[in-house]
């Protein structure tokens, strides 16, 4: 999916301060794209980073960098017209994950092969070099190395390796990474055609979502992977215990994160134990909260006109328009859109 068709919001390019510390991405929450007709402007249009680009293949170039800051992350696609040598340096503190889409040529970074099973990381401060070829697209995910930390740490409940991070290739499987490529871009592609910045609540989802991912991956990010072992009683408490926790505050969207913090335990135990107790993860559950939620939200609307189904949608964590649609209607018996309309006297 090519993000660089869509409608683009040209910004100031960030990058480099007076002093050469690369300044911080702004916050804007949602997606801004800026276009490039030197490969000099290309390098200097990603938020926080350090970069020189150099021009290998001749002709007319063209670029453009779609980009979504948040508070503790940025998730970003760029796409290059030519082949480039790229020296590189993300902003201290962060972790980098590169993601290159199917392109006609290979992308090395410092000379290793990145294939389709794998992905790019890279720590901040470190500075690297990336081939790309001709027509290139690559997704990007930076995060904050505490917020890295403190989701393995308080969700995840494992030790994170900052040693398997330093490999700067993961082979990750070809399916599990073709899977993150299609979420991060439909992220992108769905922020970007919203007529509004993401709400703090659809930003903490989208964060944890992303985190989830990467999780999900298989990468050794982890030192055990196997949930905690509890007993019968323990498994149908914590669930007892997380219903009551959601229903008590259905006024708006619980995410996972926040229940693993709730009741101290990971995401893979909180998930097998809702499976074991009521046969469906804790996602499928919450869906169901948060579609409740946003069907009396939509009801409601006559009262609230300005707002718009994708709004509503993200006020209760649902940043997939079509896949909301989709789940809306599956439960309901009827489109978000029609709800909507009823509500409005339609």
């Amino acid at each position: 999916m090519t993000l660089s068709s869509a409608a683009s919001t040209v910004n100031a390019p960030y990058g480099p301060s007076a002093s050469g510390a690369a300044q911080l991405p702004p916050r804007e929450f949602c997606v801004t794209t800026r276009v490039a007709s030197d490969a000099d402007e290309q390098a200097r249009n990603l938020s926080g980073w350090r970069q020189t680009y150099d021009q290998l293949t001749p002709g007319a170039f063209a670029g453009s960098v779609s980009e979504l800051c948040l508070e503790h992350m940025t998730v970003f696609c760029e796409t290059t017209s030519h082949a480039l040598r790229q020296t590189c340096e993300v902003g201290s503190d962060a972790y980098w994950f590169g993601l290159p889409l199917k392109n006609n040529g290979p992308g090395l970074i410092n000379g290793n092969l990145i294939a389709d099973d794998a992905l790019a990381v890279m720590r901040g401060r470190d500075e690297f070099e990336l081939m790309t070829s001709s027509g290139y697209r690559i997704l990007g995910i930076v995060i904050e190395e505490a917020e890295l930390r403190l989701h393995a740490e308080e969700v995840e409940r494992i030790d994170f390796s900052g040693e398997v991070l330093g490999q700067q290739i993961l082979n990750v499987g070809a399916a599990c990474k073709a899977g993150l490529c299609d979420a991060l871009s439909m992220l992108l592609l769905t922020t970007q055609t919203s007529s509004q910045p993401l709400s703090c609540i659809a930003r903490r989802n989208v964060q944890s979502s992303v985190l989830a991912m990467l999780f999900d991956l298989g990468v050794p990010l982890k030192t055990d992977d196997l949930p905690e072992r509890k007993s019968k009683s323990d498994r149908y408490w914590i669930v007892m215990q997380a219903r009551d926790y959601i229903l008590a505050h259905r006024d708006r969207p619980v995410a996972i994160p926040e229940l693993c913090r709730q009741f101290h335990v990971s995401r893979r135990t909180l998930q097998y134990c809702f499976e074991e107790t009521l046969g469906m993860t804790p996602m499928s559950y919450l869906r169901a909260i948060r579609l409740n939620g946003a069907r009396r939200d939509l009801c409601a609307m006559s009262a609230r006109p300005s707002k718009t189904v994708q709004s509503v949608a993200a006020d209760w964590g649902f940043w997939h328009l079509s896949q909301f649609a989709t789940d809306y209607r599956k439960l309901f018996g009827k489109r978000p859109s029609e709800a909507l309309r009823e509500a409005l006297g339609g």
